[in-house]
């Protein structure tokens, strides 16, 4: 007979290393990205398309989905920016211990939250 393993069914109760919350988002990150280099390029294009189309990119970035928009695209590439580093950096020899790696996790999340609300100051 096959034993049955426990099964946790409440996802909110598992509690996750800041290692793993750090490497989740710096994938959530590239994720929002890849979805959203089209979508500025495609304002790029349109805002180089004549001063008609430039105003409808400038009045598509103003309007809230469109700063909503913007700043959640510019919050991933700064995240993804700063995660990078810190895996350039292990990659390194740097903060390659438990101890080392969660901190460069805890100085990741707290550098893109501040990234985060600097870039929602700046916007609004």
């Amino acid at each position: 007979m096959k034993k049955q393993r426990p099964v946790n069914l409440n996802l909110l109760s598992i509690r996750f290393p800041v290692t793993a919350i750090s490497s989740i988002l710096h994938r959530i990150s590239g994720v929002v990205l890849f979805i959203g280099v089209p979508v500025l390029l495609w304002l790029l294009g349109l805002s180089l398309e004549s001063q008609t189309g430039f105003e409808k990119a400038s009045a598509f970035i103003s309007a809230g989905f469109g700063k909503f928009l913007f700043w959640a695209i510019l919050t991933a590439l700064a995240y993804h920016i700063i995660a990078g580093i810190r895996h350039l950096l292990m990659d390194a020899g740097i903060g390659e211990t438990l101890s080392g790696g969660m901190n460069g996790a805890r100085a990741v999340l707290v550098l893109g939250v501040i990234a985060a609300v600097l870039l929602g100051v700046w916007l609004w």
